[in-house]
């Protein structure tokens, strides 16, 4: 009895920011990694066993569930449409997370717009912006629509209020992390305001068969802002990606309980709003009557959609020891790669002591390796200052050892290429069925691709001392 008392009577420790409860102190909560919020709040916690209870409804077989009541209904926004699996399903809970700027609102302010008609109101709820900041940006990207409501508020309980009184199929909120709740200590965006006001918001739409859209944070490593459990709680994840300074904008699904998590949909951002881009590979390419030495092109995959992106490559005579290394839209390491494997396999030395700048056309980012025989054959092009032909892509991975791997999806990579028209490709061994008029070389290794270059008669590059 005197151990069961002191049992009792022990303190436990609970995390002012999420909540967490523990039986001893720490410095840093293990669910939220706050420092110092973990304070001491008296006896120990109460060990109580659940009974059996009633039941909402009963059990039935799953061939009797009804499927109609899950039917997705398009948001008018065909690229959107994409990475959803086809549309809002009722019920559904949708987190749009990505950096401030890139056009998150914009995107779902026009969503809202064409989703909403004379049976199915839109509520759109804005806690960074006034009233009127949002009906400029309606007027600017043509927005307007009679069935779309719009509310300014910052708490939990007016926005609830505001579901009961205008009864919308879609509700968007902007944001999740700047709504708070008056029944909870601490300030917008916390950890524990955040779950309150995700879990109130989920419980009302799968009450209400209403479909939500809510904004969210990013920190600056790029990972969504609040509890992890707020990614576990939504349906659908989607990540909001771009440059800032280029028109490409991608939403890329991260988690879908309805439809695929490999699709991406392309927009363009503009002016007038955000417009969906059903072939974007334009924003990709230069359009130039001759081909210049130092470019490559390419057939990347963003998710199952293949995009035909365009490489460049500039080398100069160095003005200082150390030459510079700069890439925009490539990853470093990967080019450092490939200039390791041109200097080694392909034996070309000219590249060691010059500048060399590359970088992508259009803003777009090519992470893949499906990538390296492209950027290989721009360095090595700028550096002999000879062009590829432009009717040539170039697909696959070149391994240290200078040979050329096989990639994933090159046949739906040719077809693109084909139907963009372009008549040459050079590919990793074995490619598969090649599309019809298109002429595909094969390629073990670097030197085969090197050997691949057109040759022309030049004066001879001085040599280094």
């Amino acid at each position: 009895m005197a151990t069961r008392a002191k049992t009792r009577d022990r303190p436990s420790y609970r995390c002012t920011e999420c909540g967490y409860t523990t039986a001893k102190w720490l410095g840093r909560c293990p669910e939220c990694q706050t420092w110092g919020t973990v304070e001491e709040q008296g006896g120990g916690p109460a060990v109580r066993t659940t009974a059996a209870g009633p039941v909402s409804s009963a059990a039935i077989p799953i061939g009797q569930v009804d499927s109609r009541t899950a039917t997705a209904r398009s948001t008018g926004v065909a690229e959107l449409d994409r990475v959803l699996g086809g549309g809002l399903v009722p019920g559904a809970v949708v987190l749009l997370a990505g950096e401030p700027g890139v056009g998150k609102s914009t995107l779902l302010l026009d969503v809202a717009a064409k989703a909403a008609d004379s049976d199915h109101r839109t509520l759109y709820v804005t806690a960074e912006e006034s009233a009127s900041q949002v009906r400029l940006r309606a007027d600017r990207i043509h927005a307007i629509n009679d069935h779309l409501y719009l509310a300014a508020e910052t708490d939990l309980a007016a926005v609830l209020g505001h579901l009961d009184a205008v009864k919308p199929s879609l509700l968007v909120l902007d944001s999740v992390q700047t709504v708070a709740s008056s029944e909870l200590d601490g300030a917008p965006g916390g950890m524990a305001q955040v779950r309150e006001v995700a879990g109130a918001l989920i419980r009302a739409s799968k009450e209400r068969g209403m479909s939500t859209l809510l904004v969210g944070h990013v920190t600056k490593d790029g990972a969504i802002a609040g509890p992890r459990l707020l990614e576990h709680l939504v349906d659908v994840v989607l990540s909001f990606e771009g440059d800032r300074h280029a028109r490409l904008r991608l939403v890329r699904g991260v988690k879908n309980r309805y439809g695929a998590t490999d699709e991406v949909g392309c927009f363009e951002l503009h002016d007038e709003g955000i417009t969906g881009l059903t072939d974007p590979s334009g924003l990709f390419l230069t359009r130039r009557d001759e081909p210049v030495p130092g470019t490559c092109l390419t057939v990347t995959l963003e998710g199952k959609r293949p995009l035909v992106a365009e490489v460049q490559a500039l080398t100069v005579d160095s003005q200082i020891p150390s030459p510079r290394r700069t890439t925009s839209g490539l990853e470093t390491s990967r080019v450092s790669m490939m200039l390791a494997v041109l200097e080694q396999r392909g034996r070309i030395s000219s590249l060691g002591k010059r500048d060399i700048y590359t970088a992508t056309v259009g803003g777009v980012k090519l992470t893949e390796p499906a990538a390296d025989l492209a950027v290989a054959l721009a360095l090595a092009s700028a550096a002999g200052d000879i062009p590829l032909p432009k009717n040539l892509v170039a697909i696959g991975e070149v391994g240290l050892a200078g040979e050329v791997r096989r990639v994933t999806g090159v046949q739906r990579r040719l077809a693109e290429a084909h139907r963009l028209g372009f008549t040459h490709a050079l590919v990793p061994t074995d490619p598969g069925k090649v599309p019809a008029g298109m002429k595909v070389i094969e390629v073990a290794d670097m030197g085969d691709a090197l050997r691949a270059l057109p040759r022309r008669p030049r004066a001879r590059a001085p040599q280094d001392e």
